[in-house]
């Protein structure tokens, strides 16, 4: 992939606390116009490697670019191309919402569209007069609101999204669904962590996961649901015995007239053993993109 497509260029990203090493020499690329989802438990190195990519943290060593923009050397310029929302929103609560969101336009040195900020506060369901309202007045889900319109209200190219619907109802989510793909038709990039996989799987693109700071799962949603194997189950109409299965097959269960098979390479190998079987039913299931991560999350707890 060239640097001409990509949004984002993490090259050998690390950052060290004395012996503490919270990135351990990151490397991956989002390109322009995909929705990324970056992944890895509490502790893993997701907010320390958003921090260094906004250059609110300094790297030990390595590179982070933004459209070709290095955010360490030019910081300024790369993060002017940026809305960004963080896990946890620290807030001037005797500003108005309409306070905060014309200053954070201001200190981006970009210019909100009114009009497309009052398309996002009645999308998102925050009423247009709680724009009026000091944000002491705010509930949680009223500033998670307010922090998702901040970080769209400029149609940046670029967005960075830590835990975006965190605190949201389902329907507000849904809506800001909505958004996301509309941005996305547009040519925007939407890097985003999550730690809720079913949302991971229905809005992204490719996925990075990182554990104990190291990259050890970079891949289409795609390619990753097929890590954890298709799931074969064969009904016969007559018992049947246990047999070799082909090499990249794993029977997970059987009975009897049932079995279970586990199968990470083409099915085609298994279709000739089932002609000479008596099989009454076939079904075969896709596996979920929350099976598969969550092995790689059992994999670092344990």
């Amino acid at each position: 992939m060239t640097n001409a497509g990509l949004a984002i260029a993490l090259r050998d990203l690390a950052k060290s606390y004395g012996a503490v090493h919270a990135v351990r020499g990151v490397t991956f690329d989002v390109a322009q116009g995909e929705i990324f989802g970056f992944l890895g438990l509490n502790g893993a190195g997701k907010t320390t490697t958003i921090r260094m990519l906004l250059d609110l943290l300094r790297p030990s060593r390595g590179s982070a670019a933004v459209f070709g923009i290095d955010c360490h050397r030019d910081s300024l310029k790369a993060r002017a191309l940026v809305g960004y929302m963080p896990g946890e929103l620290g807030l001037y609560t005797d500003m108005t919402g309409q306070e905060l969101l014309d200053l954070l336009a201001h200190l981006s040195g970009t210019r909100a569209d009114v009009g497309y900020r009052l398309t996002l506060v009645d999308a998102l369901e925050l009423a247009r007069a709680d724009l009026k309202r000091t944000l002491r007045e705010y509930s949680t889900g009223m500033k998670r609101k307010l922090g998702l319109i901040q970080a769209l209200q400029a149609d940046p190219p670029l967005l960075i999204l830590d835990e975006p619907t965190e605190g949201l109802d389902p329907l507000v989510q849904q809506a800001l669904y909505e958004i996301l793909f509309e941005l996305r038709r547009r040519g925007r990039t939407i890097f985003m962590s999550s730690h809720v996989l079913s949302e991971v799987e229905r809005l992204c693109d490719r996925i990075g996961m990182i554990r104990s700071g190291e990259m050890v799962l970079l891949s289409t949603v795609e390619k990753a649901r097929r890590l954890g194997g298709r799931i074969v189950r064969v009904q016969f109409s007559t018992a049947v015995g246990v047999v070799a299965l082909p090499p990249g097959m794993t029977l997970v269960s059987h009975a009897a007239d049932r079995w279970q098979i586990r199968v990470e390479r083409e099915i085609g190998a298994l279709l000739p053993l089932l002609a000479a079987l008596p099989v009454r039913d076939l079904e075969i299931a896709e596996p979920a993109l929350e099976d598969v991560l969550r092995g790689f999350y059992r994999e670092e707890q344990s």
